[in-house]
């Protein structure tokens, strides 16, 4: 085996001299449009549960409304970015090990990163349990705060439920498996309405049903996806029993799971406290409205950039795995040129509709006169968080989450945060300010990802990938021995 796998290796080299061309390009189009194309689906239904629930609850009182909008977004902050950000690391891991046929691996790898991610969810669970405490200390509402600290504690199985989640969504992903992931988001969209509804309305759980709901959607989407890997044929190749091998990868896993989230998380807490800067500054309630409204809309939006990045993510990964450079610099280039045409298109739609923009999130007459000032801004941020999502894709398939995490803390806490307290505090634009601040930090990352994908050397990626997969299947031998 090991002679195989160094012939493998040396293979890498013999593709580099091959030439794209349009048929090429054309292909690998239409591979990324099909992984990109369902993974909208996917991600925005992942995201709408929890807004699905607040809207509902928000009926339930202003007092309900507040404290289920504080917990959602304090356990956004502090529980499912990290998770989500600890998740991305199996598309380096597996994405890499499918490419190189390493299909037990594959299976052994989800599983290995299912084990992790539970276990990273009790820590979580523990700051969970004293939200509350912790919000009366930060000076927030007693009230608001015991509310939003039982709404938080109720939330804890569908952290569980998000990490598995997590994990299985990456199997089905490295292997362009797009399909099921579409039907069971929207069949458990469409169950989690109803079951929303019943649990907040009609049953005794009030507020808390909301909670609860979103923890039972969850499960419900793992119990799918993991009844289909069990059942079906066509994740035969890549199933395998469950076993301690799966203690074997945990080193291996959390090398790139933690610069993974690292990186998430420095870019989404950025966001959240740039919200919270709003709140200093004068007339509070409408500078953070507006900044509510900006980053409502970018994360609504975010879903397609994020598709087209996972996408890339895959194909990249699979390349890179099979040992394939330039594979890999195509469907980089193909990820690029999609994620600019869908940011010119969305950016385009936004700018027109600057004028009803408001109305989506507010009646409040200047709340709509504020939107429609800062729409060019909104307009420039979208389009930067386009190609954002989608050069972070590359990264995570190349491999790179600790150069990502040193971007993303250098263009967010160096350049873009102190811009913004400049430019809001300082030389007084208020809002606008800290939200010209934030993007500039945003193209800055983008800028700096640009450059570093235009001078990377596929051909030693590639090389990188065939020799860990050499190291896995050495270390498989000897385990065995």
């Amino acid at each position: 085996m090991e002679k195989a796998l160094l012939e493998k290796t040396t293979e890498v080299e013999n593709e580099e001299d091959l030439h794209i061309t349009w048929r090429m390009f054309s292909q690998e189009v239409k591979a990324v449009c099909s992984v990109a194309g369902p993974m909208v689906a996917v991600n925005a239904s992942t995201f709408f549960l929890q807004t699905i629930a607040l809207m509902m609850v928000g009926h339930l009182g202003k007092l309900a409304q507040s404290s289920t909008g504080i917990a959602i977004s304090l356990c956004a902050v502090t529980g499912f970015s990290v998770i989500f950000g600890m998740a991305t690391a199996l598309e380096t891991l597996c994405g890499q090990a499918y490419g190189a046929k390493q299909y037990k691996k594959f299976g052994v790898q989800i599983y290995t990163g299912i084990f992790c991610l539970i276990l990273c969810c009790l820590p979580l669970c523990v700051l969970w349990f004293n939200l509350g405490k912790l919000l009366v200390l930060l000076g927030q509402d007693p009230l608001i705060s015991y509310e939003a600290g039982k709404f938080a504690v109720c939330l804890i199985p569908a952290l569980f439920g998000y990490a598995i989640l997590q994990a299985l969504v990456r199997y089905y992903l490295m292997q362009s498996l797009i399909i099921p992931l579409l039907l069971s988001s929207s069949f458990t969209i469409c169950f989690h309405i109803a079951c929303c509804w019943v649990l907040v309305f009609k049953s005794s759980l009030g507020r808390y049903g909301g909670a609860f709901s979103i923890g039972v959607s969850y499960w419900l989407n793992v119990i799918l996806l993991a009844s289909y890997m069990r059942f079906s044929d066509s994740c035969a190749m890549t199933r395998a029993p469950i076993s301690m091998e799966l203690f074997q990868g945990i080193g291996e896993f959390f090398r790139f799971a933690i610069p993974s989230s690292i990186m998430a998380c420095l870019q989404w807490w950025s966001y959240e406290l740039t919200t919270l800067l709003a709140g200093l500054l004068p007339n509070p309630q409408l500078e953070t409205s507006i900044l509510a409204v900006c980053v409502s809309m970018n994360v609504t939006i975010y879903s397609i950039p994020e598709s087209i990045g996972s996408a890339a993510s895959t194909r990249v990964s699979n390349a890179l795995g099979a040992g394939r450079p330039q594979a890999a610099r195509l469907s980089a280039l193909c990820s690029r040129i999609l994620a600019t045409c869908e940011a010119l298109i969305v950016s385009s739609v936004v700018f027109a509709s600057r004028n009803v923009l408001g109305h989506v999130f507010s009646n409040e007459p200047d709340v709509l006169e504020y939107v429609t000032k800062i729409a060019p801004l909104l307009v420039l941020s979208v389009f930067v968080d386009s190609l954002q999502g989608t050069l972070t894709g590359i990264a995570r398939g190349s491999g790179w989450q600790h150069i990502g995490a040193y971007v993303n803390f250098g263009t967010y806490y160096i350049v873009g945060i102190p811009l913004a307290a400049i430019l809001g505090f300082w030389i007084g634009m208020g809002g606008k300010g800290l939200w010209l601040g934030i993007t500039t930090g945003t193209l800055c990352q983008v800028i700096v990802l640009l450059i570093i994908i235009s001078c990377t050397d596929w051909t030693k990626e590639a090389r990188r990938a065939r020799e860990r997969a050499l190291q896995r299947a050495l270390a498989e031998e000897n385990v065995l021995v």
